[in-house]
């Protein structure tokens, strides 16, 4: 599906298209409606650098019990025995 935003929104908001999407993907992230790769991708952005927009905005990273469960896995998987 693609979004069609117009030229005068984006002039009355002071943004360019990258811009408006980058503020629309922080706002379905905080909000819990998107994960952090989805957000990523809305943004046009690698995972690790919407990371550094979430916390120059002050918006902490959703990391709950399920992922950190998977981080741990990841981990002792790779470390040598």
């Amino acid at each position: 599906m693609h979004v069609t935003i117009e030229e005068s929104t984006l002039r009355a908001a002071h943004m360019s298209p990258g811009e408006f999407k980058q503020e629309i993907a922080l706002h379905l992230y905080e909000q819990d409606r998107m994960t952090l790769g989805q957000a990523a991708e809305l943004a046009e952005m690698s995972q690790h650098r919407f990371q550094h927009l979430l916390a120059a905005r002050g918006i902490p990273a959703h990391y709950g019990l399920e992922e950190f469960e998977s981080d741990l896995t990841t981990l002792h998987s790779a470390t040598p025995a």
